[in-house]
């Protein structure tokens, strides 16, 4: 495994433990709940399929859970963007921005590595 695919497992990791750390910190109110619960799956899910795609049984395969990574990171970007709106407290907005970057960085990434490896495949 390379340098570049450790490094994005351990964010991935660290970006569902992190958001799971701050949603702890959120008052359990009618609309929170719903965010927590959306927000808790997709989160941890980036990191969790990521991991699945480096078993991937085919390019085929990797490419599928590849895509499935870059929608997760976006439903977390989404939820994270309305906690962003939410939010009163600017120490809890400091953390979210943090995250929001995250998962910004992650769509980038993945739709990238997405579109790399299918036109790697139509080469072959």
């Amino acid at each position: 495994m390379n340098s570049k695919t450790e490094e994005l497992l351990q964010r991935t990791f660290l970006f569902g433990v992190n958001t799971l750390k701050f949603l702890n910190t959120l008052p359990y109110t009618i609309a929170n709940k719903v965010i927590i619960y959306q927000l808790a799956k997709s989160s941890t899910s980036v990191g969790a399929n990521y991991e699945e795609s480096q078993a991937a049984e085919s390019k085929d395969d990797f490419i599928h859970k590849i895509g499935i990574v870059s929608k997760e990171a976006r439903e977390s970007k989404f939820w994270l963007r309305i906690l962003n709106e939410l939010l009163t407290d600017e120490k809890q907005k400091a953390q979210v921005k943090i995250l929001l970057e995250e998962s910004d960085q992650f769509c980038k990434i993945f739709t990238s590595i997405k579109l790399t490896s299918q036109e790697n495949k139509k080469k072959k």
